[in-house]
């Protein structure tokens, strides 16, 4: 089960779905609806849980803003790995819209942008798509949608992290969440140090294979 980020867009995971069914597993990518004000994170929650179809035996990926749909689709699935990938990584009770200041996120991405020398100024050239073909980009155009403020508004209502095994995916290259800052962030809220692979914040659509070699290894 794949969660996109930001968005909600399932097309996010169009390079790696195949990929995974070619290995012999059911890849579902679940599309939410970022763009709706009324969709919190129940609603995100309650349509990964429905497109689990009653499976037991569920990988549960969640890339960026989908970390924080993750744990509340583990409290009600049975989940059996859960991969985290370029993650917003939540504590209980936590919104979105407060973990950016709760992790000293701004002050990390001018910190490697000034040690990178890359723009301080975020434009999505430069922190999305650096690192992805320009034909996937131009692919991927009428699948894009901006989030609602009513997921960051929204509490990550869980009470702690599950007890299943959990990994922590990084990309290498990643602007949007730095490797140090990410580093740092699965270390203190999930006492995990997370594996690394080449590539940006985009994983899935700029290292397809890389991630797909993640999620098959045991």
């Amino acid at each position: 089960m794949l969660i996109p980020g930001a968005g909600g867009a399932a097309w996010y995971w169009s390079r790696v779905v195949p990929l995974l069914q070619g290995a012999g597993h059911a890849a579902v990518a679940v599309d939410l609806p970022g763009d709706d004000e009324s969709a919190g994170l129940p609603e995100y929650a309650r349509l990964v849980l429905e497109a689990t179809g009653g499976r037991d035996d569920v990988v549960l990926v969640a890339q960026s803003l989908g970390g924080f749909t993750a744990p509340l689709v583990c409290q009600r699935a049975t989940v059996r790995e859960l991969v985290l990938v370029n993650a917003m990584i939540p504590l209980p009770g936590e919104t979105p819209g407060a973990w950016w200041d709760n992790t000293g996120w701004a002050a990390a991405q001018q910190s490697a942008a000034k040690a990178h020398g890359y723009s301080t100024e975020f434009d999505t050239d430069t922190y999305f798509l650096h690192d992805v073909s320009p034909d996937v980009a131009a692919e991927g155009e009428p699948h894009q949608r901006p989030e609602a403020n009513a997921v960051f508004e929204s509490v990550c209502n869980f009470t702690d992290w599950p007890r299943i095994p959990t990994r922590v995916l990084s990309g290498e290259a990643d602007r949007f969440f730095p490797l140090d800052f990410q580093r740092r962030v699965a270390r203190e809220r999930l006492g995990v140090e997370p594996d690394v692979v080449p590539g940006g914040h985009l994983l899935a659509l700029a290292n397809p294979d890389g991630v797909v070699n993640y999620l098959l290894r045991r």
